[in-house]
């Protein structure tokens, strides 16, 4: 049987190209898939388009490649969908940060948490309804791997509005922390053993060994002898909490309370305020050269490597029934014992013929689970807010964000949730508007 997978937001063209390498270097997928691509922008479908063809060319595999505007034709008989959308795209990033910034709160990343991941993920509900709607009539047993921030916001979204839906959220976080880690201590990273849990964007290294040995003790010796590698967030952070956070500084600056507000710990942990707007900025230009590339008819760069992405790993092992064990974003269905139930988390998975597997936790360590709570209570008001229809909750969630509400006055919350409300306009949910 031909395996189908389709891709929405498919003109994400660097992820894009990422994934499909993946997936065309598989020799059970590379002349047995069909790819299904979907993006609302006809220029970026057509460049998305383009790199499906050169890859597939330059990698000698031979799928299927379709490409439509139409999201239903995209997932008509769907086995496996990758959501990667941005509603809004730059200009609503933009919005994010500059509106924000008016009222002096401070950003890094905003995708997650904070103002800029509320209101990212109240533009993005919209359209996770109108995909799961879909999926629903025309793929109901597909699964629905999802990259879109802010990830656990969303999927414990789908956990309500589809509880149906076989819902997994991807990111690569935790590899790449534990990739990062092993190379600053010179220890081959297939022979580190590690386990981390917690929310996405802030889990925790709950294991981090090297044939059987904690590697912690050789971290804490390199951080008391570095005071330059000690002016970064989540190496402060680690130092304070003993275990180590799976996010970069500049997306863990913005989840706590002590950092952002206070110049000279900017300056002390060299923070980028702002930094997503020029990130954005890149992906943009690095989307208009690879368009570039193609229409020159000129090579594409593939990965020399896997790349660490998880999607083509899930479809690989759920097709071929290899067995892998991952870390993933689920809805809490007593994995974690004490962060809240229903919530999305991130714990590791087991992946085999019969899909994404959640192993059990149990209790975090209690200093952990109460950082992660401040997450959590974000998330789960904005997710209410938009079930509800309750402009007052998407006020209430930025009430109760650790970094904006170390900013800002109530008021001045207020006022900076309705200005961004009637930026976005109808990309927000139709109830909130008003």
């Amino acid at each position: 049987m031909t395996t189908v997978i389709a891709f929405m937001g498919a003109g994400s063209v660097v992820f894009t190209r990422e994934l499909l390498a993946d997936i065309l270097s598989y020799a059970e997928l590379r002349d047995d898939v069909t790819l299904a691509l979907h993006d609302i922008d006809p220029e970026r479908l057509e460049t998305a388009e383009a790199i499906a063809r050169r890859t597939a060319e330059q990698l000698d595999a031979h799928p299927v490649i379709t490409a439509s505007l139409d999201r239903r034709a995209a997932l008509d008989g769907a086995h496996f969908v990758i959501n990667a959308i941005q509603v809004g795209g730059y200009a609503a990033t933009v919005r994010d940060f500059e509106i924000p910034a008016k009222y002096g709160l401070r950003q890094t990343i905003g995708d997650t948490a904070g103002i800029g991941g509320i209101f990212r993920a109240l533009r993005t509900f919209p359209a996770l309804d109108a995909i799961a709607a879909d999926m629903a009539e025309l793929c109901p047993d597909a699964w629905l791997l999802n990259y879109t921030n802010p990830m656990a916001m969303n999927v414990a979204y789908l956990g309500h509005r589809a509880p149906k839906l076989k819902v997994v959220g991807l990111c690569h976080s935790v590899f790449w922390t534990v990739h990062d880690l092993a190379e600053l201590l010179g220890v081959p990273l297939d022979e580190v053993d590690y386990r981390a849990a917690g929310v996405n964007h802030q889990a925790w290294l709950l294991r981090f060994a090297h044939r059987g040995e904690s590697l912690y003790p050789r971290l804490d010796a390199l951080l008391e002898n570095d005071p330059e590698l000690r002016r970064r967030v989540r190496m402060d952070m680690y130092a304070r909490l003993g275990y180590f956070p799976t996010e970069t500084s500049e997306h863990s600056s913005e989840y706590v309370p002590w950092y952002l507000h206070h110049d000279e710990e900017i300056d002390r942990l060299r923070i980028p305020v702002g930094d997503y707007v020029q990130i954005s900025a890149d992906n943009v230009a690095e989307y208009e050269h690879t368009r570039d590339v193609l229409r020159a008819g000129e090579p594409l760069p593939l990965p020399e490597r896997e790349t660490a992405e998880y999607a083509p790993q899930v479809i690989h092992s759920i097709v071929t029934g290899t067995v892998r064990q991952i870390h993933a974003n689920l809805p809490n269905k007593g994995m974690i014992t004490n962060l809240p139930q229903g919530y999305a988390v991130e714990v590791p998975c087991v992946v085999d013929r019969l899909g994404v597997h959640p192993q059990f936790v149990g209790d975090l360590p209690a200093q952990l689970a109460a950082v992660n709570r401040g997450l959590v209570s974000v998330g789960e008001l904005t997710v209410r807010a938009a079930l509800d229809g309750d402009r007052r909750m998407v006020r209430q969630a930025a009430m109760v964000d650790p970094n904006t509400a170390a900013t800002l006055t109530v008021d001045a919350i207020g006022a900076l949730c309705d200005e961004l409300t009637a930026a976005h306009g109808d990309l927000m949910p139709e109830t909130l508007r008003q």
